[in-house]
């Protein structure tokens, strides 16, 4: 038992000598994910899975001990903020958001009332009414801007994928143009192109095709100070009967800001949206897919990397002067000269994951959660896509907290029904899942690994994230909601960005305790009845290409 107990602590001890050193878990996660592999050829891994959690990225070596002075210093997850910048806000701030509608609603309503920025990052905007009317909308917002007693100087920015957004006759760039050709002083609109898709490859591969090689993924949406952030596409069906999460973040200008700077840095390393429909590159910037590729990465990554470390920067002078200032106003003073802002009970972290550019924030974070989860903890981990990364994969399976696992049933998965090749990726997901129960079994851990579907008549899938509940707690104390969908895409291909919220008020504990039971009590738990039935026969020639291609997908 003493040898077992030491492995951990030397391991732990190792890297604490590389403080200020997250490349270095990074690295080591790599490693892991690469010996995992080797190790699995034959799917026997019971004894070595134990060392998952040794192999994993450590906890990033924290530069200050816990400051007892702070509100902050009361939670466990402050090391987060060794790597992106940290924000307080007071719960009363934030509301989880229930449904598709309820999203569609709150969009149109802050678009109208805009009087500074809106700012908005998605996959790609439909081409229906419902779209439709949320561009009738920013049209009538701007028009009001121009005629106002005081005119504003109200910006609207969009930011696309490229080739999503350039998806047939009619699509997100024609739908814009007509804001672009009328507002052209005050509308931007970026198309985000990876520089993977590029040479021959770009002109061999079709059209929906060529959407496989990378993404701009992140789904932020904001409104001077307000921000939604989402894993929900401006789509139809993302208003009306596709399942997704949100939260609402009111009057929170330092996270605002943040985000329109993340917006505006991927934006300047997109390309730009033209009134005649064409596209160019900003000026002095290195073209994503006919320049140097190496450059661009270069670039982009110092630009994107450039916002987070000045935020960083800024937070944590702000942290130093509210609560370390000698001669800087106390609480009670504070509220005395006016400024009544609740003392912050609630830490936002923004993570962002963008590994054409070498940004592994998301990634690291996420390993170390799991990582970190203890024994007695529960983890309630959702995924509209399971298709989770070697590395997710070993750490559920090799280390001690519970895990519930929800993810989309082959009728509510977004390719159901699908023409063509598509139609078949919902049973590619079937023959993973069953690979992965398959090997929940194997190692005796059903109590442990639980997976349940989520199942509801005429609605589609598409929540992601987790919650982590402490070891004896009944209410989660930190939640991941954004884009990411824990696989291979988000890990290697797409951009990607969420928040963790982690929160010391109950009511917002409830909420977010609500949220997750809302989700899990649509669902049924999987057995292995679960893949005898007829609808999850997974036909010989998906489970021979599933391997080649689940990196697509």
């Amino acid at each position: 038992m003493a040898a077992a107990a030491a492995g951990p602590v030397f391991w732990r001890r190792l890297l604490g000598l590389l403080p200020g050193r997250p490349g270095l878990a990074a690295l080591l996660g790599r490693l892991s994910d690469r010996l995992g592999r080797n190790r699995d050829r034959r799917r026997r891994r019971s004894p070595w899975l134990l060392l998952a959690p040794l192999l994993s990225p450590t906890v990033p070596q924290v530069t200050s001990p816990p400051c007892c002075l702070c509100p902050e210093g009361v939670h466990r997850f402050q090391w987060i903020r060794n790597l992106v910048p940290e924000f307080g806000v007071s719960s009363s701030h934030v509301r989880v958001l229930a449904s598709p509608t309820e999203f569609f609603e709150l969009m149109k309503g802050q678009i109208k009332v805009a009087k500074r920025r809106v700012v908005m990052a998605s996959l790609y905007l439909g081409t229906g009414p419902l779209e439709q009317e949320l561009v009738d909308c920013l049209e009538s917002t701007l028009e009001n801007s121009l005629q106002a007693k005081f005119p504003s100087d109200l910006k609207v920015s969009i930011l696309l994928d490229f080739t999503r957004g350039s998806r047939g006759r009619k699509n997100s760039r024609t739908m814009l143009l007509p804001l672009l050709q009328k507002f052209p002083e005050q509308v931007r609109v970026s198309l985000f192109h990876t520089p993977n898709l590029r040479g021959l490859l770009r002109l061999l591969i079709p059209e929906r095709f060529n959407e496989t090689i990378g993404l701009q993924h992140i789904k932020a949406y904001l409104f001077d100070n307000n921000v939604i952030l989402s894993g929900a596409n401006l789509s139809d069906s993302y208003f009306t009967n596709r399942q997704d999460r949100y939260v609402f973040l009111q009057d929170c200008p330092e996270i605002a800001d943040f985000f329109t700077e993340l917006v505006d840095a991927v934006g300047d390393v997109s390309l730009q949206l033209q009134g005649d429909n064409t596209v160019q590159v900003v000026e002095g910037m290195v073209h994503p897919y006919k320049g140097d590729r190496a450059a661009y990465c270069k670039a982009a990554n110092e630009r994107v990397m450039d916002v987070i470390n000045s935020a960083r920067t800024r937070q944590q002078m702000l942290h130093a002067q509210t609560f370390h200032g000698d001669s800087l106003l106390t609480q009670e003073n504070a509220a005395a000269a006016g400024d009544r802002r609740p003392a912050p009970d609630t830490w936002i972290y923004p993570l962002i994951q963008m590994k054409p550019f070498e940004i592994q924030i998301d990634e690291i974070v996420t390993e170390t959660l799991l990582t970190e989860a203890e024994r007695g903890a529960r983890v309630y981990l959702t995924t509209g896509y399971f298709n989770l990364t070697q590395a997710y994969m070993d750490l559920v399976l090799g280390t001690r907290a519970e895990y519930q696992i929800l993810l989309a049933s082959p009728e509510v998965n977004g390719f159901f029904g699908a023409k063509g090749v598509a139609g078949a990726i919902p049973a590619a997901y079937v023959h993973i899942e069953r690979q992965f129960y398959s090997e929940v079994c194997s190692l005796g851990q059903q109590e442990r690994v639980r997976l349940q579907e989520y199942w509801r008549r005429g609605w589609t899938f598409h929540a992601k994230g987790l919650w982590l509940y402490l070891a004896g707690s009944s209410l989660p104390s930190l939640t991941l909601i954004g884009s990411p969908n824990f696989g291979y895409r988000s890990v290697h291909r797409d951009l990607e960005a969420q928040i963790a919220i982690v929160t010391e008020n109950q009511a917002l504990q409830q909420q977010l305790h609500q949220e997750q039971q809302r989700l899990y009590l649509r669902s049924g738990a999987v057995s292995s009845a679960t893949f005898q039935q007829p609808s999850r026969q997974v036909k010989l020639w998906v489970k021979l290409v599933t391997p080649l291609i689940k990196n697509f997908f």
